[in-house]
């Protein structure tokens, strides 16, 4: 169900409260209803892709610098997604290489470190290249980590780090009877990224769509009906609330007394 925008003494008051209770390290956001968002208006789906990349500025602006959010992940363009009209990937893949030439200078400026989730060979070449420059430019940053999940699918990244622990096992570097949980984890595309501790879906698609599976055994989920251009700083610090009242028993129970 949505909810009515909080005003800003409210919303200043939200934040003050999720950190005084601790943020938590890592929050991950599907970010649906685009086309959905365009279409309610009349207006073609580019036009949705076009408001939900202006409301992925301001999020990431308000993780950094207002909420002071150590992690955030992006689901910005998935392995399923090439399956799209062809006409819309050449505007989204043209959306995203605009977004990072445009923000370079302010990632940089905010101490936003930039790092990709994905396969980047399928990639046009003056996207791949603008994000290589970005991911490269952004690595002494740390006030944000800014993880931009991109042609990415979670089965696949899983299936890629199985092929990368076989042939360590064939090399003789790893013994198969000591292959655990770690050693997919290392081989994972967030290798050096805690796992998430929430993730939001916007739309009202209540599915995690291939995206971060290995990662999200004990993530605690937030799903809302906003469409994504419709997301806003209130509705973050909203979910972030909500994860805080939420017990994380990891499979355990408490202590009998």
């Amino acid at each position: 169900m949505e909810k009515d925008s909080l005003l800003p003494n409210d919303i200043a008051r939200l934040i003050e409260l999720v950190r005084e209770r601790g943020l938590p390290q890592h929050v991950a956001i599907i970010m649906d209803g685009n086309g959905r968002w365009a279409k309610k208006r009349g207006l073609p789906r580019t036009a949705g892709h076009q408001a939900g990349t202006q409301t992925a500025e301001r999020l990431i602006r308000f993780a950094g610098r207002d909420l002071k959010l150590p992690y955030l992940t992006l689901f910005a363009f998935s392995t399923e997604n090439w399956a799209r009209p062809t006409e819309e990937v050449d505007f989204i893949m043209d959306l995203l290489d605009k977004f990072i030439t445009e923000k370079l200078a302010e990632f940089e400026r905010e101490g936003v470190h930039v790092n990709v989730l994905g396969d980047m060979t399928p990639l046009p070449d003056k996207l791949r290249q603008r994000v290589d420059q970005a991911v490269r430019e952004t690595a002494g940053n740390s006030r944000l980590v800014l993880n931009i999940a991109l042609n990415y699918g979670s089965r696949q990244e899983i299936i890629r780090a199985c092929r990368d622990v076989a042939k360590r096992v064939a090399s003789g570097e790893v013994d198969p009877a000591k292959i655990d949980e770690q050693a997919i984890t290392t081989s994972l595309y967030t290798s050096e990224i805690p796992d998430p501790d929430l993730i939001i879906r916007t739309s009202g698609e209540m599915r995690l769509s291939n995206f971060l599976l290995w990662q999200a055994a004990y993530t605690e989920l937030y799903f809302t009906d906003t469409l994504w251009p419709d997301f806003g700083p209130d509705e973050l610090v909203r979910a972030i609330a909500e994860y805080q009242e939420r017990e994380r028993r990891y499979g355990s129970v408490e202590d009998a007394e």
